[in-house]
């Protein structure tokens, strides 16, 4: 059980760090080349995460102030509710889920307008990733007082940061498989019969009806 919830907590922990996207470009010369449609709203996808060299993946469903992220080979869903300022850990095979009060922007934000701590961006070539033609840009964004260079790939056809790197390669983010629609709203749910549990040692406000 203990490695179950450790597994369950990681994966809550790199939504924070790898949900950020790209978006419209500054400037004259990036309005040319920018985002001319909203991106959706709703959506489904396979996330593909390499870091240290080890890979990753995660299946994620989005709506408007919902998001769900699915680690198969944890047996574990995250459900982010912001409509409720409420996140849910879902562990499958144990039939159990802890609840966590207050939800984290970045938690609902799988693509946002830009990166976190964006300072600038330029367009450096054009790819095609997963299907769909993007544009590659080189991205410099200040995190913790240090500023860091990544990759990021926005595609042309669906308006979706499909894949963001850091240049030295190590680490990489991909959707792969996007699929643009409405998602069910039973998706954000926790599946009936469900028993919620306690963790202890938990921090005063979470687990908190």
């Amino acid at each position: 059980m203990k490695r179950v919830l450790i597994v369950v907590l990681a994966a809550f922990v790199a939504l924070t760090v790898f949900g950020c996207g790209k978006g419209k470009e500054e400037g004259k010369a990036a309005q040319e080349k920018g985002v001319k449609a909203a991106m959706a709203q709703e959506l489904s996808a396979t996330i593909v995460s390499t870091a240290a060299g080890k890979t990753s993946t995660m299946k994620v469903y989005m709506k408007p102030n919902k998001f769900r992220s699915d680690i198969e080979s944890a047996g574990s869903s995250t459900i982010v509710r912001k409509d409720l300022n409420k996140v849910w850990m879902v562990m499958i095979p144990q039939k159990t889920y802890m609840e966590m009060e207050g939800v984290k922007e970045e938690q609902i934000k799988a693509a946002e307008e830009k990166v976190k701590g964006e300072v600038s961006r330029k367009a450096v070539g054009s790819e095609t990733i997963d299907g769909h033609p993007s544009t590659k840009y080189e991205v410099t964004a200040k995190v913790a007082d240090k500023e860091m260079k990544m990759y990021q790939w926005w595609t042309t056809d669906i308006n979706f940061p499909v894949k963001t790197a850091a240049i030295d390669g190590s680490w990489a983010m991909e959707y792969r498989d996007i699929k643009i629609g409405s998602q069910p709203d039973s998706l954000f749910e926790v599946p009936a019969g469900y028993k919620k549990m306690t963790v202890p040692g938990m921090p005063p406000g979470m687990g908190k009806k």
